[in-house]
């Protein structure tokens, strides 16, 4: 069902509705879109699943494979793993108690919160950060489609990453000990659903990076519960609540900002959204110009996973409701003592450590040395005849993209629309002086009648060709 080639892939495209519009491949931070026939094409290899073609697509032809609640049928116990975006779906008057209790009541046997594991990835990389051993800036890997750009755009920077698994790891570990005791039975009949805000999360579970095999058996996108979750939350009352334990800092890695907070990392250190931003700002760390910089916070998605493709709320919306209920949270903490992590203490649960991860040779231009090189001298030399324009007419999203493409044999050089109205014009004027020459068995040396005959068909085929420039 899922299986779309080498690569697993969570964002798709419907042709149907797919109207070859050029948004998607000038948006898509990896150039993995091209249009072809009409339609776009998704290249699997260079696809990280960031949704920034679900945002842009005015036809909602791209669209993000999840998980739905009829799977949940597959296991005796089910217990819902929800991302702290989800809290920002709802006023802060909608207390986090009462969204536990909502998961309950349409289908969970259990819930343990996904902010509980960034707690724990935060105090394990409050340690990290004050090692003088790593490479700097460190920069963090909680965000799936910035390790998958980092692989296939920046594999330079992969000893850069934070080496620490996603908290949704250590809180699915920690939710099936936990619940197989509480169940009596074995870890494999439990079912541990994440409730994503992003397709990049389903992609991470499926094919997880630097992990063999994930411990969340899948996800559901939070705009497909939230329907279900309003309509049963005015049915819970305060006997129904569970006790909420997570702390703001957890809770706060929803916004952007939050990791930093939580994590305490050196001042010197950035907090990057969005994903064309991140890109730049991974390109200068590649070029060696953020030396002075101790830890970069990365997010794919504009304010955080606030922000994901896989929400409802208005972005500004959702941030908004987050701050305040980060507010409230926060002097409850301070009332009460709560502090982050210590609910985690004794569970003998550690932040594992992902095994280094590889490339993904998605830029390859081919296999044997000599062949690339050839190719990369190709390329220039076809971009350099190219308008530069990027209007992406061409069905690619950039001129060097189009040049890349016709080295590679995907695309040729009359695809531009500039190059194909110059062969035209150079067609055109060939036909001219063509129609002006005589076979040498027919060409009599001088004759008026001839002559003038001859002049008024040129004249003719000027004329239409002057017409069609003109109409085009």
């Amino acid at each position: 069902m899922w299986s779309l080639g080498e690569y697993f892939h969570s964002v798709c495209l419907d042709p149907v509705l797919c109207k070859g519009c050029v948004g998607c491949i000038k948006s898509c931070p990896t150039e993995a879109i091209r249009i072809r026939e009409g339609k776009a094409q998704i290249t699997e290899s260079r696809c990280i699943d960031c949704g920034e073609c679900i945002r842009r697509c005015p036809n909602h032809a791209k669209t993000a494979i999840t998980n739905t609640m009829s799977d949940l049928a597959q296991y005796e116990y089910n217990i819902a793993l929800p991302a702290p975006t989800l809290y920002a779906q709802f006023k802060a008057d909608v207390s986090i108690a009462a969204i536990l209790c909502g998961l309950m009541k349409i289908g969970f046997d259990g819930v343990y919160e996904v902010a509980k594991g960034a707690e724990m990835v935060s105090l394990a990389m409050r340690e990290y950060l004050q090692r003088t051993d790593i490479k700097r800036p460190a920069i963090s890997s909680a965000c799936p489609a910035i390790v998958r750009l980092i692989q296939v755009k920046f594999p330079e920077l992969l000893d850069y990453l934070v080496p620490f698994e996603a908290p949704v790891e250590v809180v699915a570990r920690m939710a099936l000990i936990e619940y197989s005791k509480q169940f009596h039975v074995e870890p494999k009949k439990i079912g541990t659903w994440f409730i994503t805000p992003c397709p990049a999360k389903m992609t991470a579970i499926k094919e997880p990076v630097g992990l063999d095999k994930s411990n969340v058996a899948g996800t559901i996108a939070i705009s497909q519960i939230y329907g279900d979750l309003l309509r049963v939350l005015p049915k819970i009352v305060k006997k129904d609540h569970r006790i909420h334990r997570a702390s703001w800092q957890g809770i706060g890695w929803a916004v952007s900002g939050g990791e930093k907070e939580a994590a305490g990392p050196p001042s010197r250190s950035l907090v990057v959204h969005d994903i064309q931003s991140a890109s730049e700002i991974l390109e200068q760390v590649y070029l060696g110009k953020m030396k002075e910089v101790d830890y970069i916070e990365c997010l794919a998605c504009a304010g955080g996973c606030i922000g994901g493709p896989l929400t409802v709320e208005n972005r500004f919306v959702a941030e908004a409701n987050m701050q305040k209920r980060l507010q409230i949270i926060r002097q409850e903490d301070l009332a009460t003592g709560h502090v982050m992590g210590q609910d985690c203490v004794g569970t003998k649960i550690e932040v594992a450590t992902r095994r280094p991860l590889e490339a993904r040779p998605a830029m390859q231009l081919d296999k044997d040395i000599i062949k690339a090189m050839h190719k990369v001298e190709l390329i220039e030399t076809i971009y350099k005849k190219l308008p530069g324009l990027d209007c992406g007419s061409c069905g690619s999203p950039t001129c060097k993209a189009l040049a890349e493409d016709i080295a590679q044999g995907m695309a040729s050089k009359t695809d531009c629309v500039f190059k194909l109205r110059e062969s035209v014009c150079d067609l055109a004027q060939e036909m001219v002086g063509l129609a002006r020459k005589l076979p040498p068995s027919l060409d009599k040396g001088p004759n008026k009648l001839c002559y003038i005959q001859q002049k008024k068909e040129d004249n003719n085929t000027q004329t239409r060709y002057k017409k069609s420039s003109i109409s085009n």
